[in-house]
């Protein structure tokens, strides 16, 4: 008899349920999930109309919790998102009205649209779990994750992120084109109506709270630490990197293969966990030299490249 309160069974009642309107993306999902369950931030990078926007509101609709969108724009301001305190005349003091970041699950759509003092005003809430307004801190309730979404081709008119504010995105994931099938299967789930209004919860914010609670105790063995290290290690001495990833990413990545484990009903995190998410972990922490970039080479494909050379823990050459 399975145990529906089973820390796996609610991460899979989760992805099924978000699979009803994000369509063939299972593996895609499961990533977002798990940069939940790591307690991290997520960068969705993709051209529009996708399905960014639907993912990050299945998923809180999904674990039951609070969600607030940001459309970031160049004239919107700090205050704009983390909130304002305003002078009451009845009790003559100054009260905390909370911004959409007071919130447990916000999109941050279009963020590289903002000012980077606007962006900045996300870092706080995103590293430290608080925002600071006049003085007084307020803390966020948990669990707590930033969902922003940026469109890699359009550059008019943007502030690209810097890499301070990349870094503190646990993964960035891009959902792609649907193929044939799954296109045609779009259609049909949206002929009359879309299933994101009839989406209904199947956990609690208390589940996915012990859900990251579960994930802390997912046993990672020496040699797959080493795997991880050697991993980030080696973006430092790529001929195509001008910076390599900081021990953030090793800590990312140590992070999010114990949630990706738990998602896939293991106690323990192997080798194919770590090959799995380290594009989505690493590769936006790349700063790639001026030549790579104007041969065309991406950050994905440095990664990509040395998931081809790195050893991998008992694997036989």
């Amino acid at each position: 008899m399975q145990d529906n309160n089973n820390p796996t069974q609610i991460a899979r009642r989760i992805i099924d349920n978000v699979s009803k309107v994000i369509v063939g993306k299972r593996p895609v999902i499961e990533q977002a999930l798990a940069a939940l369950v790591a307690q991290g931030h997520l960068l969705v990078e993709d051209v529009p109309g996708v399905g960014k926007t639907m993912l990050a509101k299945s998923l809180s609709t999904s674990i039951g919790c609070s969600f607030k969108r940001i459309q970031f724009t160049p004239d919107l301001l700090p205050s704009d998102v983390s909130g304002i305190s305003i002078y009451s005349q009845q009790t003559g003091e100054f009260q905390f009205r909370p911004g959409p970041i007071m919130s447990q699950v916000v999109l941050a759509d279009e963020i590289n649209r903002a000012t980077p003092k606007t962006q900045s005003a996300l870092l706080e809430a995103m590293e430290e779990l608080q925002v600071t307004v006049d003085g007084e801190t307020h803390k966020m309730e948990h669990p707590f994750i930033v969902m922003a979404t940026q469109n890699p081709i359009e550059y008019e008119g943007t502030f690209p992120l810097p890499e301070a504010q990349l870094d503190r995105f646990l993964m960035r994931i891009s959902l792609g084109y649907p193929d044939f099938n799954e296109e045609l299967a779009v259609i049909a789930i949206q002929e009359t109506t879309h299933p994101i209004e009839t989406l209904e919860a199947v956990a609690t914010p208390q589940d996915v709270i012990a859900m990251q609670e579960a994930a802390k105790k997912i046993y990672v063995d020496q040699v797959v630490r080493q795997y991880i290290v050697s991993l980030v290690e080696a973006t430092r001495e790529h001929r195509d990197v001008a910076l390599g990833a900081s021990p953030r990413a090793s800590l990312g990545l140590f992070r999010a293969s114990r949630a990706m484990a738990l998602v896939q009903d293991r106690d323990y995190v192997i080798p194919d966990d770590i090959k799995f998410l380290a594009v989505s972990v690493i590769g936006h922490r790349l700063i790639l030299s001026a030549s790579a970039r104007m041969r065309g080479v991406r950050s994905t494909d440095v990664v990509e490249d040395l998931l081809n050379q790195v050893a991998v823990p008992g694997a036989t050459r």
